[in-house]
């Protein structure tokens, strides 16, 4: 069964300029994602799509193969689910038909070994999608407002609940992982068309990059990760 990597990177970044190639720690950030991919015995190629010159020649230097994104799928308002197709279309036709289609954004650098293989093991014949999610830090039943047209605040989801303990359990979607079928992109509008089943993933491994206090969380995690190793190979 063929599992293909893939990592979707813009060049235009506005939260954290150029964040997918800046330095965290020993290597960029997108350096990260192949190379996890990389060492993952059951992904046999990693690519990174992408419109900028600059990502796509340090993504080779760790060893991805490049899809070239048309510009149109590299704004901020496309749609990331067109580029997922654009990058199925091209592997089919300069590679050839795999099995499975892997997505690990670059800006969750915290994923471990363990979470694809429970991904992998959670995408069986009844399920289309496996994402990743982790405990909501706030319930849309208790603690998530909206304010209405004349200015007063209200729970986002109404109902009879006034502590926390009491509303369903919610979770936040993490990005480290999107895992499902080829056909499933191509014959689909988005991942929520399909059967999805959420892996729990730990709160400290949820890190997603969008913000400049958010690097500086990922690279205190990942610093103290190295230490951690450090200690324990002594």
């Amino acid at each position: 069964m063929k599992t293909y990597a893939f990592v979707f990177a813009r060049g235009g970044s506005k939260g954290v300029p150029r964040k997918n190639i800046r330095q965290l720690v020993d290597k960029p950030l997108i350096g990260h994602a192949i190379t996890f991919a990389n060492h993952i015995a059951d992904i046999e190629r990693s690519f990174v799509s992408t419109d900028c010159p600059e990502i796509a020649k340090i993504s080779e230097s760790f060893g991805a193969t490049i899809i070239p994104r048309p510009i149109f799928l590299a704004q901020d308002n496309s749609p990331e689910w067109l580029a997922w197709r654009h990058a199925v279309e091209w592997v089919h036709k300069s590679v050839g038909p795999f099995d499975r289609f892997l997505s690990l954004p670059a800006t969750a650098p915290m994923r471990l070994e363990e979470d694809i293989r429970r991904c992998s093991e959670a995408l069986d014949e009844e399920t289309d999608v496996v994402v990743t999610m982790t405990p909501a830090k706030r319930s849309p039943w208790f603690n998530m407002v909206k304010v209405d047209k004349g200015g007063y605040v209200q729970t986002l989801i109404e109902g009879e609940y006034f502590r926390r303990q009491d509303a369903p359990e919610a979770f936040d979607l993490t990005t480290l992982v999107y895992l499902m079928r080829p056909n499933f992109i191509m014959t689909h509008e988005n991942l929520w068309q399909g059967r999805v089943r959420g892996v729990l993933i730990p709160q400290e491994r949820s890190i997603d990059i969008d913000t400049e206090l958010d690097f500086n969380i990922a690279e205190f995690l990942m610093q103290e990760k190295i230490r951690s190793q450090s200690k324990n190979v002594k």
